[in-house]
């Protein structure tokens, strides 16, 4: 379906150990040691040789870009700086299991009387490892089996094939990543896969099977990613009960596309910000690399957070997309934006927003969706400096519309008609940060502009995900 339902064919592990307090919630007092440093960086030093303990199948090579500013430092207190950084890069190129600094005044023929050796001792990851984990979507759970053949060729190339069976989606996948030699960061990757979802505010069951392939890079302060996909869609109705216009929109069709995203993400958590910034947008263009399917997809998001007195944070967010045919084709069930629900405009039901057919929502082409937070401790701090720092106090406002959009009336039209029937709403509750990975929702929601054919959720509503409005 459309980009604002987010898919789990990703999703992340409930991992146990993350479930702590997180170092960006700690404020922490460093200790004076002033006068010790100057001693250490008014020192003079010389970073002769750095050894790599520990190697087997992990070629040289690739590992000299991640540990090359070691021999730039020029003071003890650089070179621990430094080396601590290279330790940083080496678990993050995810090869090894365990990687340990030890520095030690230079041996051999050659030492200089202030030179240094640098010796990383290190733990490589077998050359199979498998994985059970339980995952958490949008409003979803599933149960995730993985295997994992890391460091396959001895370049931090990686090898995944994972299986998820889910309350709402079953999917497995076979993806290969390459990162780049020295810049992590521009890395390419392959994916095949076939998924199946469920979505029963449609009575739609769809059954995509593709292949995609992915560049990432960085340019200064942004992340982008080119892509490629194609994927068969089958369509089919999940119920008998399934509207007319669902109907007529099953069988098979075939997607090619090009995508491009671009992020810039300058938060200290993604799940639960206390400060910081999030800007991504998004633009998919369809039909003129094969297949029978043509639009152009723009989609954004941004979210600002600010830290206030008394461990508060006020976060705003916006979202917003628009869907164009290419041609005298409209568009497909799939590819439209769907509005509502927990994770997005709360007081209303999953995706329940907007336009629909006896009683089966069937998407939009042009949505918006804003919304206001305050997060504050609980009262009284219960649990302060552990568990009870996992949850928030949480007050909002959302606001929303969606809607179609009839091309012969023109850009000021559409923004009209996007501004009429806005629905909102209002309420408070309680959130659970699930570490860096998942957060928890209950809330007391108010829905207010409710339109014919919404369903709304007035009262409780419960709601977990990773991607919140």
């Amino acid at each position: 379906m459309g980009t604002v339902h987010a898919r789990s064919l990703d999703p992340l592990p409930m991992q146990g150990p993350e479930l702590g307090v997180q170092a960006d919630d700690l404020d922490l007092v460093e200790p004076d040691h002033e006068p010790q440093q100057e001693v250490l960086e008014n020192k003079d030093v010389v970073v002769q040789h750095v050894h790599i303990d520990g190697l087997g199948r992990t070629k040289e090579d690739i590992l000299t870009y991640e540990i090359a500013d070691v021999f730039r430092a020029k003071n003890l207190i650089d070179v621990m700086k430094k080396s601590h950084d290279a330790r940083q890069r080496l678990l993050r190129l995810g090869i090894f299991r365990q990687v340990e600094v030890v520095i030690d005044t230079a041996e051999g023929a050659d030492a200089m009387p202030n030179g240094l050796d640098v010796t990383f001792e290190v733990k490589e990851l077998r050359r199979m490892t498998g994985s059970y984990n339980t995952m958490v979507g949008n409003n979803e759970g599933s149960m995730v089996l993985g295997l994992k053949l890391p460091n396959i060729f001895g370049r931090a190339e990686k090898l995944t094939f994972q299986f998820s069976y889910g309350t709402k989606e079953t999917s497995y996948g076979l993806s290969f990543f390459k990162p780049q030699p020295g810049h992590f960061e521009r890395n390419f990757s392959v994916n095949i896969y076939k998924v199946t979802g469920q979505f029963p505010w449609s009575s739609l069951r769809e059954t995509d099977r593709g292949i995609s392939t992915e560049f990432s890079f960085p340019i200064w302060r942004t992340n982008h990613t080119l892509k490629w996909e194609g994927v068969w869609r089958e369509l089919g109705c999940l119920a008998r009960t399934a509207s007319f216009a669902v109907r007529e929109e099953s069988g098979h069709s075939l997607k090619s596309s090009l995508s491009h995203a671009m992020v810039i993400d300058t938060r200290n958590s993604p799940i639960l910000p206390k400060k910081g910034a999030l800007l991504k947008i998004n633009q998919e263009l369809a039909g003129y690399t094969g297949g029978d399917a043509s639009f152009l997809k723009e989609d954004f998001e941004i979210q600002l957070n600010k830290r206030l007195f008394w461990d508060s944070v006020l976060s705003a967010s916006l979202w917003g997309g628009m869907l164009l045919a290419i041609g005298d084709k409209p568009t497909s069930i799939c590819d439209r934006f769907y509005l509502g629900g927990p994770t997005s405009v709360r007081g209303f039901s999953m995706y329940s927003i907007g336009p629909q057919s006896e009683g089966d929502y069937l998407g939009g082409e042009a949505y918006w969706a804003g919304g206001l937070h305050l997060y504050t401790p609980l009262p009284f701090r219960p649990g302060r400096g552990g568990f009870g720092d996992l949850f928030r106090t949480h007050f909002f406002l959302n606001a929303g519309n969606l809607c179609n959009l009839n091309y012969g009336e023109g850009p000021r039209a559409h923004l009209s008609k996007l501004a009429e029937c806005i629905r909102w709403s209002y309420g408070a509750g309680i959130v659970l940060r699930l570490g860096n990975i998942a957060r928890l929702e209950l809330n007391y929601c108010i829905p207010m502009g409710v339109q014919s054919g919404d369903r709304i959720c007035d009262g409780v509503q419960f709601g977990a995900g990773i991607r919140f409005l």
